[in-house]
């Protein structure tokens, strides 16, 4: 599924190992999701801001794609610079709501 796909869809409930994105599939998932990395299984990415105003602003931006979703964040952030993990932890690794969330970042960064 390509991120503009990935986009369109919404987060639904996710139980059980088998709802887990690993190994190939997550590794073609993550070649559209630029910057995008899996750390401990948790999907992650920096991002860098020319100052705080943009990086209060970007933070208000994800979590109301994460309110919207349903599908929380962790969200660490700095003078510059912010730092956005997702996991889903009914499955205890990445599922497609990471995934989906991740992707809505990304349009909503596309569209400025």
């Amino acid at each position: 599924m390509t991120r503009q796909e990935l986009a369109q869809q919404q987060c639904a409930p996710q139980k059980g190992a088998h709802r887990r994105i690993e190994g190939e599939a997550l590794a073609l998932a993550l070649k559209d999701l630029h910057g995008w990395i899996e750390v401990d299984k948790h999907l992650a990415k920096d991002f860098q801001f020319g100052d705080y105003d943009q990086v209060v602003n970007f933070v208000n931006q994800v979590a109301a794609i994460a309110k919207s979703q349903d599908h929380h964040p962790d969200i660490m952030f700095g003078a510059n610079r912010v730092r956005v993990v997702f996991t889903t932890h009914s499955v205890r690794s990445i599922s497609i709501n990471d995934l989906i969330c991740a992707a809505r970042i990304e349009a909503m960064r596309d569209a400025g």
